[in-house]
């Protein structure tokens, strides 16, 4: 027996005949049998006789004139006569067609409050945050412009990057992509103006952060400028990207990468230096003499991409050596220690955690794989020390914490015959989105299966995504103002520390996650938002949105100076939190980039056209090099 719908549609059996010419009996006979109407002839079509007499009428006035009309011996008078004639009769048997024909049925409109990508609510969340970046680009050009950060409660710049203006060159792709023109303009025109010239006069950088940030940042504006343009994907961009020609952001890129090369050229093995000196050519190692896993294997996408549109492949080759030497070392399960000797070339300790030091060594092998497109099978190791990566932390670093069972990953400071610890910094939360990433290769989760796409480590890698995710948003939310701490611990059976909660006492996981006073500041950090947007993007689950919005709103309200700019928070657990005098680079081109992305159209820079380096900054998978 079939179901009784709540809500009858009334026409069911469509007569498209309705639109095509009918005779003027026709029409009368089919009102008068029309199931629309609801009475008896007798008691309910009255008003639509005497109407229909009115108009036969009124025709028959109008047809008998005609005679009266006194034509002149000039044919174009006589011919308008004629056709307004013609004209009468034909309004008036349309008017019997329309009194008579049911209005053809409309297709269905959106409320007022949707459109077809979303509805108008996070349209206005998506502009909250293009406010919220706007605010923090005041503060830093009013009071720190050219510094490589603000100090927005001093209202003051500080070089903590190399002096490169870190946040200018940071930024500039988020403004791009939020369409700012304002910024785009001043920014490019800064960097056009003065860029080359710091490059040429400064001294020590980090080759990591200075990668990541600096060249990453003039690459991705490369591209979003304009870059490419016979042969990038369109990315979303609605509107002519204003500021210099794409060319000046790659002649600053290569300027500054040929300098950075020195700590590839300048190490005894494939593992480089860490420190760069721009003005001298040279490179060193740390003063303790090693490097860290992560800042080594954090470099292969951004010069793979600058030899790609540069046409000189010095630029991959370098950074791909890395990635094949470490291919050779023996591992944990797949997991390596977080440090490494450029002397030796072998890894140094046996500490192994995918926090600092640790993080993107996996999530670059996943990101060089994709990003090299059609000739992805010249790096398919890549993919397979990936994978024995997620398998080994799966078998070795994820946990339950009691009594409510949040998943976390946690560490082995003694390797994998030493004891494991309940920590899990935020930068884990990098995590999800990764392991979301490689679940689909970029495609929405139902697109990937209905493919045929995923494998069964595939769903299981998504499904811990899935549940990390909560655990990271569950450390924003049990604090007292709704934000994270940098390092938390989780109770477990031989983990019982009392009186360290996050302050929230509403909350269901107060008792299973434990915040230690050293490690209670946020740093506007982006991990978990990224992760949101990534699993938002692939699984397309509204929550990851409402989850996106709980944490921004909380950036608002306790993060946020009124003079411009937002300040890292010494302590979350605290109402009101003392504010860090700091607004770190990442704040503007990462943190605000993903909550905008997560809250706009998915059409905007695609995940399996596109891939974003450790620093938000979007590389087009568009090509078919051959350098690995």
């Amino acid at each position: 027996m079939s179901k009784v719908l709540p809500y009858a549609v009334q026409d069911v059996h469509y007569d498209n005949a309705k639109f095509r010419h009918r005779s003027f009996f026709k029409v009368i006979t089919q009102a008068l049998l029309t199931s629309g109407m609801r009475r008896d002839c007798g008691t309910c079509s009255t008003g639509k006789f005497l109407a229909l007499l009115m108009v036969a009428g009124l025709t028959y006035l109008m047809v008998s004139h005609r005679s009266s009309i006194n034509y002149t011996s000039d044919g174009l008078v006589k011919d308008i006569a004629k056709g307004g004639d013609k004209l009468i009769r034909e309004g008036a048997i349309e008017s019997l067609k329309n009194l008579w024909r049911r209005a053809p049925r409309l297709p269905p409109r959106l409320s007022p409050g949707e459109s077809q990508n979303g509805t108008l609510e996070w349209v206005n969340r998506r502009d909250r945050v293009k406010a919220a970046f706007v605010h923090a680009w005041k503060g830093y050009r009013s009071y720190a412009m050219g510094y490589d950060e603000l100090m927005p409660m001093s209202k003051r710049g500080v070089d903590g990057l190399g002096g490169l203006g870190a946040t200018i060159v940071d930024s500039l792709d988020t403004a791009i992509i939020m369409g700012l023109d304002d910024v785009i303009e001043e920014a490019g025109t800064w960097i056009e103006k003065n860029l080359p010239e710091r490059i040429r006069e400064k001294g020590q950088v980090n080759l990591f952060e200075t990668t990541i940030r600096v060249l990453g940042g003039l690459l991705s504006a490369f591209h979003l400028s304009g870059g490419q343009r016979g042969t990038a994907t369109n990315w979303g961009a609605l509107n002519v990207v204003k500021g210099p020609k794409p060319e000046v952001y790659l002649e600053t890129a290569k300027n500054i990468a040929d300098r950075l090369l020195s700590a590839f050229t300048s190490s005894p093995t494939a593992v480089p230096f860490s420190d760069v000196v721009l003005r001298d050519r040279s490179a060193h190692p740390a003063p303790d003499g090693l490097s860290s896993t992560s800042e080594v294997s954090t470099l292969q996408l951004e010069f793979c991409y600058l030899s790609n549109i540069s046409g000189d492949p010095k630029y991959g080759l370098e950074g791909m050596k890395v990635l094949q030497h470490l291919r050779s070392l023996p591992k944990v399960e797949g997991l390596v220690p977080i440090y490494i000797s450029p002397h030796s070339g072998q890894f140094s300790g046996d500490n192994i955690r995918l926090g600092s030091r640790g993080d993107s060594y996996y999530e670059y092998l996943l990101k060089v794989w994709l990003q090299h497109g059609e000739s992805r099978d010249n790096v398919k190791y890549l993919h397979s020390m990936y994978e024995d990566a997620m398998k080994g932390v799966r078998h070795l670093l994820v946990q339950r914490s009691v009594p409510k069972g949040l998943v976390f990953v946690g560490e082995l400071p003694s390797g994998s015959k030493g004891a494991f610890s309940p920590k899990m910094d935020h930068l884990v939360c990098f995590l999800p989105g990764t392991l979301a990433l490689g679940a689909t290769k970029g495609r929405t989760k139902k697109k990937a299966v209905e493919d045929n796409m995923m494998t069964m480590d595939d769903f299981q890698n998504l499904k811990l995504a899935e549940e990390l995710a909560k655990t990271c948003y569950e450390m924003y939310s049990v604090t007292s103002t709704g934000l994270s701490p940098e390092i938390a611990y989780f109770r477990t059976e031989g983990n019982t520390e009392d009186g360290l909660s996050g302050g929230n006492k509403s909350s269901e996981y107060v008792d299973d996650i434990i915040i230690k006073h050293p490690d209670r500041h946020n740093l506007l950090r982006p991990e978990t938002v990224e992760s949101l947007f990534v699993l938002h993007r692939i699984t397309e689950d509204p929550k990851y949105r409402e989850w996106g919005w709980q944490i921004f709103q909380a950036f608002e309200k306790y993060t946020k100076v009124e003079s411009g700019g937002y300040s890292s928070l010494d302590d979350v657990t605290t109402l009101p939190p003392s504010k860090r005098d700091k607004m770190e680079t990442f704040f503007l081109g990462e943190t605000l980039k993903y909550l905008y992305l997560l809250f706009g159209e998915n059409n905007i820079l695609p995940l399996d056209k596109f891939v974003f380096n450790t620093e938000a900054h979007p590389f087009p998978i568009d090509w078919t090099s051959k350098q690995a």
